[in-house]
């Protein structure tokens, strides 16, 4: 008699997982303990830095769980989301809210407690700015969205900083200004893919509304700004010369995927899916390369 109900639990556990698209979680999370070893110049304490990384995780899973509860209406008319829990009714929008506003508080708690005010005040932001600026005023109102509303996924470096240094520098900035530019164009490639499906939930990504000539000139400005601001954060952060050459090497690779994306290519899916891809690659090199020139350099 008890079979069904404990068959259903593990799936209700896995559908709060769910709300907290830990994948994407995963992603910021990856920019985080190199702005840690950065504002540390070296290791920062093993408890530190766990802290700061569950507490980071708690605070990006409340912001993306309000966002689903939010958008659960137009997340059915989206095959991608299609399979979201609150779309699927594995849970109620009601418990979603209880659940988003008590990992989100309990992400602010471990964040005071555990690391420093700044950090906490910061992660407060970050998760209002997502849900307030980015879900509910910018996503359906303006082609720009994901621009604007893309500063809330740069978050992580600033309070990665803040939680070792209770302050913010000028590294710390230019950190965040690479993933600030990084953002549009990575983004940029995904709805490429999911065009039609923006455009049928009516949310005006730029693939849907503008040209594509006029996407590839918005992917470039942002691709060299986020260049541009790599190389100042190399600069400022005052690493080796080789992890300089090695970051400029990642820019270049990301430029060259770019130029494989022409306005009347017949694969133009397929390459803006392979600039998704390296996008996130990239990212990730980059992190790698941080902490190692600087763990390196300390």
């Amino acid at each position: 008699m008890n079979t069904e109900p404990s068959a259903k639990r593990p799936l209700k556990w896995r559908a709060y997982l769910d709300l907290m698209k830990l994948r994407v979680v995963e992603l910021l999370l990856v920019s985080t303990l190199p702005a840690m070893i950065l504002a540390q110049q070296g290791l920062p304490s093993l408890g530190l830095t766990v802290a700061t990384l569950i507490a980071g995780t708690l605070a990006a899973g409340s912001a993306n769980a309000f966002n689903m509860v939010i958008e659960a209406d137009s997340d059915k008319l989206m095959k991608r989301t299609s399979q979201r829990p609150l779309v699927l009714g594995i849970v109620t929008k009601t418990q979603a809210t209880i659940f988003a506003s008590a990992i989100g508080i309990l992400s602010l708690v471990i964040f005071q407690i555990f690391t420093q005010t700044l950090a906490t005040v910061l992660a407060a932001i970050a998760i209002a700015f997502y849900v307030l600026v980015y879900t509910i005023a910018l996503k359906r109102r303006t082609a720009q969205n994901i621009v604007w509303g893309g500063a809330a996924g740069c978050m992580p470096v600033l309070i990665g900083w803040a939680a070792v240094t209770n302050s913010l520098s000028a590294v710390a900035w230019a950190f965040f200004l690479v993933i600030f530019f990084w953002t549009p164009p990575h983004f940029w490639a995904l709805a490429i893919k999911y065009k039609d499906e923006y455009a049928a939930a009516s949310i005006p990504m730029l693939p849907v509304v503008a040209t594509r000539s006029h996407l590839l000139r918005q992917m470039w400005i942002y691709t060299i700004a986020m260049i541009a601001s790599s190389v100042a954060l190399f600069y400022l952060a005052e690493l080796q010369w080789w992890a300089s050459a090695i970051n400029l090497l990642l820019g270049f690779v990301f430029a060259f995927q770019l130029l494989a994306l022409k306005e009347d290519s017949e694969n133009y899916d397929k390459v803006a899916g392979k600039i998704f891809q390296w996008s996130i690659t990239y990212l990730s090199l980059l992190s790698v390369l941080l902490v190692t020139a600087q763990l390196l350099k300390a």
